[in-house]
């Protein structure tokens, strides 16, 4: 897996990814993770839990900027928040119908 630095408003985080869309995923992820907890084992580390408590709030723009190389580059490919957005919306509620069947199936 690759390396990628995801950045959008004032988040900037490194993940590692099998792609730039699925990086840009994540990152999404971690940020609604501040607002919409969905796994706790999945979420961030303790202290980044710790740090969210005490206001540093995750505020994304209208893009998303993925590059292998680096944060602030001009060469970063350049996605919409939204439509990333959509998407993870689109995994978590799979994953939420995927967990209602094996609860309905036990």
């Amino acid at each position: 897996m690759a390396k990628f630095y995801v950045q959008s408003g004032n988040l900037r985080t490194v993940v590692q990814a099998e792609s730039s869309r699925k990086a840009a995923i994540w990152a999404v992820h971690e940020a609604m993770q501040q607002v919409l907890p969905v796994d706790d084992e999945l979420s961030h580390s303790k202290s980044d839990r710790e740090s969210s408590e005490m206001g540093t709030v995750i505020m994304l723009t209208k893009r998303i900027t993925i590059s292998e190389r680096g944060f602030d580059r001009s060469d970063a490919a350049v996605m919409s928040t939204l439509e990333v957005m959509n998407e993870w919306n689109q995994m978590v509620t799979t994953l939420d119908r995927l967990e209602q069947m094996m609860h309905h199936a036990a």
